[in-house]
């Protein structure tokens, strides 16, 4: 019994000087040790009222030690796995008479090697079991009071290299670590839509009782819900959310698994595995259906940008700003809405539909001849902004372009065959539209235009009670109709671009504003010009000019506006 008692009591010096007796609270030392992160980079201690970082390799147990030197010391061990569950076990053995006194101080290198037979020996102690766990959620063990002597924590990873945090307290009460759940410490979906969803939870007490600053963050993956912010930030591979993983053999302390009671094949508490080839792990990549958003107090936010019908899982966690320890609500799911079907729109055999297109929407026309036909002739009149027009004829593409006015298209026809209009819109706004199909190829219900819809003023014609202005025609005759409209000095272009829908026709103006109609071609396209002088106008004045080119079918086009204004002296 001699020799064990002068191991335990050699084992003790030593720890005295490298963990961190409990009760202590010399703050100025901790607060100095914890901003030291090199104090307890793989260092078999645990820091008294902090959470602290480390990684584990697989199938190499690790083990932490802390002394408590009272009976009926509160105590509280937290372990948080990130990324792979753990199993872990906490045990006691009891401090003898001669160690409980202080230590003489941090033992020489030399000590150290003389003394690491002793070590084995006293680790190899199996000590009383008070708790063990095998999971990936957090647990803890908490004592309101526990029995002094020399506590061994020790973790262990099967699946895979890993991270985890662990946290120890002797006054757990006081310090409140973790930040507080409320008592409903569910997530709650508001709200949902085709690529967004609404979240909101109720507020963590931290912040409003004991004044500390916390922020919330949401996390949202399509896999499960997460259990910690460790595991979230894992899947997310940020590299400053965890400490590097060691290199063996380089930057471990001497109390680590090497000299530390790690020897192959001494069975106590968990099994001895095969060590790990050396080697520091592949950094991990970040999951592309993972992302992370934080509101900072806000307890209310919408995630957008997701993908319709498909069902996400969405978990918050309140972090404390000041200690960065977090605490996990109860995750949600739910599942975005499904795209809406679009709906087709039947084109009849020589009838003009008006078809209306969202801004980045779709509509889907059908048009499918009754009687067998050769060819289809297709006219579409986009009168606001540019729209994708793609054809297919039984599935099978035909074409594909941008339209922006008048186009006319033939397409070659076959027996029974149907075909499928799809119309996208673009990104700046909506789009309006007039489409014709017919299996009549003399029928034109639009009129032809010329590649140049202008309308072209002439400064030097320009007088206080007239303007002279011209347009291009075509080699086809049509009616062209000339309008003026009286505008304040103000009008700009985007009072001018809201007036640029060309399916509103002469019959949306009033008659005083017509100035006249004329029938108008030249089968020379250079000379395909035709000139107007507006008179009556008043000095000084600004006026918008419209031409309206009218077809056989009584389809009207407008030319682009043109804003005069006449000269306020002659």
């Amino acid at each position: 019994m001699a020799p064990l008692q002068c191991c335990l009591l050699w084992l003790l010096l030593p720890l005295s000087s490298w963990t961190q007796k409990f009760p202590t609270r010399d703050e100025e030392l901790f607060q100095m040790q914890i901003r030291d992160k090199a104090f307890f980079h793989d260092a078999s201690v645990i820091p008294d009222g902090a959470e602290i970082s480390s990684y584990l390799f697989r199938d190499t147990p690790k083990r932490y030690f802390f002394v408590v030197e009272e009976d009926n010391t509160p105590l509280s061990v937290t372990v948080t796995p990130c990324d792979a569950p753990l199993e872990w076990r906490l045990s006691l053995q009891e401090l003898l008479e001669e160690a409980s006194g202080e230590g003489s101080g941090a033992p020489e290198p030399l000590e150290l090697q003389r003394l690491e037979p002793q070590r084995q020996q006293a680790t190899g102690e199996q000590g009383t079991g008070l708790f063990a766990y095998k999971g990936n959620d957090v647990e803890s063990f908490v004592s309101a009071g526990s029995r002094s002597g020399l506590y061994q924590l020790e973790l262990l990873s099967t699946e895979k290299d890993t991270h985890f945090k662990v946290y120890a307290s002797t006054t757990p009460a006081s310090d409140q670590p973790y930040p507080e759940l409320p008592s409903d410490p569910r997530v709650d979906v508001t709200a949902l839509g085709r690529t967004t969803v609404t979240l909101a939870w109720k507020p963590s007490p931290t912040a409003a009782r004991l004044q500390q600053p916390v922020q919330y963050c949401v996390v949202v993956n399509r896999e499960h819900n997460l259990k910690s912010l460790c595991a979230a930030e894992a899947r997310l591979g940020a590299d400053d959310a965890f400490m590097a993983a060691p290199k063996p053999g380089l930057d471990f302390s001497p109390f680590d698994f090497a000299h530390f009671g790690f020897t192959p094949g001494r069975e106590r508490g968990l099994p001895p595995r095969a060590a790990p080839k050396p080697g520091r792990p592949a950094p991990a990549r970040p999951r592309a259906d993972t992302r992370k958003l934080c509101t900072g107090n806000k307890n209310l936010v919408t995630v957008s940008d997701l993908k319709p019908d498909t069902q996400y899982y969405f978990d918050v966690f309140v972090a404390n700003r000041r200690s960065n320890t977090s605490t996990a609500y109860v995750g949600a799911f739910a599942r975005t809405r499904p795209d809406t079907p679009h709906k087709t729109v039947q084109l009849k055999d020589g009838r003009v539909a008006d078809v209306f297109v969202g801004r980045k929407g779709a509509t889907l026309l059908r048009f499918a001849p009754a009687a067998a036909h050769r060819a289809v002739s297709l006219a579409v009149h986009s009168c606001l902004g540019a729209v994708r027009l793609q054809v297919r004829r039984d599935g099978e593409l035909l074409l594909a372009q941008d339209v922006e006015g008048v186009r006319h298209f033939q397409l070659r026809g076959k027996p029974k065959a149907k075909y499928l209009l799809r119309l996208k819109g673009n990104r700046r706004g909506a789009s309006v539209l007039k489409v014709l199909a017919t299996t009549r190829p003399g029928k034109q219900s639009f009129p032809a235009l010329p590649e140049d819809t202008r309308v072209k003023a002439f400064d030097r014609l320009r007088t206080c009670s007239s303007a002279t202005v011209a347009w291009l025609g075509t080699q086809e005759r049509n009616k062209f109709c000339l309008y003026r409209k009286e505008v304040d000095d103000s009008y700009s272009e985007d009072q001018k671009k809201r007036g640029q829908n060309q399916c509103l026709g002469p019959e949306a103006r009033k008659k005083s504003e017509k100035v006249l109609c004329k029938y108008f071609h030249s089968q020379n396209l250079q000379r395909a010009v035709t000139t107007e002088t507006v008179r009556g106008l008043q000095p000084g004045r600004a006026y918008l000019l419209d031409v309206y080119v009218i077809g056989h079918g009584g389809h009207s086009v407008k030319y682009q506006s043109k804003v005069v204004r006449t000269r306020k002296s002659c």
